[in-house]
């Protein structure tokens, strides 16, 4: 740790000192930011906002932008927390919310970023506008959901940040990298909520190697990414500039402050940054806009139906998420989503170096009850010797659950590119990539790309077979027995332990993991492919499903 910090302090003299060279005139910079300065707050931000009418929006930067945060906004849909805590025709409305709304005049806008009282200032121009216009309009649907998950991590970015003493404001940054996506990987190879690039992360205490990333971690990435942002005021003074460097490193911001002959603000250099960098600023200041001022356009959170309150246990032995799927009777996705920081699904604890385990609260008491039947459940299959097994390359159903899906094979043609590709077959550019290794995206003619898409064939078979035993099973005059279960209520007695199947009517706010969690023994899977369900988010209320009886 001591060579950790000797390391930071030489770096933080070595950029500050090549930054403080390249600029003819500190003093005014500085002044403009903290804040002890003379100017008026109001008549800096209009001042700012004024200066700034001048400056084009890149729309080449702009395009670009539009798809990689389209691509982010994708996967957060994909997540499980999204598929499962948030009522069906809840998300279905709000997808289909996605339609031109009025744009309003750019009075309005300044206005509304001034009375924000931000201690980051929020100017305002034509590349700002054009971002508050994509999460408004083109992708409003995607907001509101995104919206309803900011009550899970805000109170984890707002802690961190008033640890260090840093605007708050900046809770808003994972909006913009991640879209509050845990495990979402960017082109580049950053991972995580704050999109940690592995060297920062490495220099900012995140463990790395071939089991744990704790740049998905999000109390660990939270707090590296605080620390970090600290240190980069204490480098730039401005931060304008420190978002910045943020996104595109220290590095770039320093070439770009020199080839703009020593100018000090993030605007007087932006024509000198890298492409995407040029629309970071204005896209942060979108975000801020968006998520103060939704209700006044007509934008609404979507509210999970079920809230994750969890707890940690602390391990001290090996343990694979299977073996506390089977005996805990909790779907693996689940547990992936609540420990993101595991990268294939072991937690490789031992005496000499504990890890953490999130569940559920309701499963912190029988994992404690039943700790040793979960460490023994088919411990030599998991564990041969008490070792961790060699790693399977499991790297496409760790990033989205491909059980139940058929792999097929798509040859790129003439004027096809990943999103269009991905839009063909309904899935998003960010799984595309990932299922093939695509490097930015970029596809060639003859090309082909492997895509998971639902086995409708496999599940046919499926049902096929269940009425074939149904079937048979009513020739030898057994009766399947017809429940339409009121709200709590659940399945008990014997009348039921040797019936095929019963019925489950849905109700409002139902999705397949919360009605398989009312009957012992059956998963959400086990109900989709006995009911030849093709979308998990296409249930409807009064809809009858059939589901197994187990014995």
């Amino acid at each position: 740790m001591k060579l950790i910090n000797l390391i930071m302090v030489v770096l933080t003299l070595l950029i500050s000192t090549t930054y403080a060279s390249a600029l003819t005139n500190s003093n005014k910079l500085l002044n403009s930011i903290v804040p002890s300065t003379v100017l008026n707050h109001d008549t800096l931000k209009a001042t700012v906002t004024d200066s700034l009418k001048t400056i084009p929006a890149d729309s080449s930067s702009i395009d670009n932008l539009d798809n990689i945060l389209s691509d982010k906004l994708d996967s957060m849909t994909h997540t499980w927390y999204v598929q499962n805590a948030f009522p069906v025709d809840s998300l279905e409305k709000a997808m289909a919310a996605d339609t031109l709304q009025r744009v309003l005049p750019d009075s309005i806008y300044i206005s509304r970023l001034q009375n924000l009282d931000s201690y980051i200032p929020l100017p305002y121009n034509d590349a700002v506008k054009k971002f508050i216009n994509f999460y408004f309009n083109r992708r409003r649907g995607m907001v509101s959901i995104m919206m309803g998950l900011t009550n899970y991590y805000f109170p984890l970015f707002e802690e961190a940040l008033a640890k260090y003493g840093l605007p708050a404001e900046l809770k808003y940054l994972p909006i913009i990298e991640s879209a509050l996506n845990p495990k979402i990987v960017s082109r580049a190879g950053a991972s995580g909520l704050w999109q940690f690039m592995h060297g920062t992360a490495k220099m900012y205490g995140l463990e790395i190697n071939s089991y744990i990333d704790e740049r998905n971690d999000p109390i660990k990435s939270t707090d590296a990414a605080a620390r970090y942002l600290k240190d980069l005021y204490a480098i730039y003074g401005d931060w304008h500039v420190v978002i910045a460097a943020y996104n595109c490193g220290p590095g770039n911001i320093n070439k770009a402050v020199r080839r703009s002959g020593g100018k000090q603000t993030y605007w007087e250099i932006y024509s000198k940054l890298p492409r995407e960098t040029r629309g970071y600023i204005p896209i942060f200041i979108a975000a801020n806009y968006v998520m103060n001022y939704a209700k006044e356009h007509n934008l609404n959170p979507v509210q999970p139906s079920f809230k994750i309150l969890t707890d940690t246990l602390v391990l001290n032995s090996y343990l694979n998420f299977e073996q506390i799927a089977a005996v805990l009777n909790i779907p693996i996705m689940e547990i992936r989503q609540l420990n993101p920081q595991y990268k294939h699904d072991i937690i490789p604890a031992r005496k000499d170096k504990n890890f953490v385990l999130k569940l559920p609260i309701d499963k912190i008491s029988p994992f404690i009850d039943s700790q040793a039947q979960i460490f023994a459940f088919e411990r030599e299959k998991y564990f041969p010797n008490n070792q961790i097994v060699p790693i399977k390359n499991d790297r496409d159903s760790r990033f989205y659950d491909t059980s139940g899906m058929k792999k097929i094979y798509y040859t790129v043609k003439s004027g096809d590119n990943a999103r269009t590709v991905a839009n063909k077959y309904k899935v998003s550019t960010i799984l595309l990539s990932e299922w093939n290794h695509l490097r930015r995206n970029r596809v060639k003619v003859g090309q082909k790309l492997a895509i998971y898409v639902e086995d409708n064939k496999s599940l046919a078979s499926k049902t096929a077979a269940k009425k074939t035993k149904a079937d048979a099973a009513k020739a030898n005059t057994r009766e399947t027995k017809v429940v339409t279960l009121k709200p709590n209520e659940s399945i008990t007695g014997p009348s039921t332990i040797n019936e095929e199947y019963t019925y489950y009517t849905v109700r409002q706010g139902d999705s397949l993991y919360t009605i398989a969690k009312q009957f012992a023994g059956v998963s959400d899977t086990e109900i989709k492919l006995l009911n030849n369900i093709k979308n998990a988010k296409g249930l409807t209320v009064g809809q009858k499903l059939k589901i197994p009886v187990k014995a």
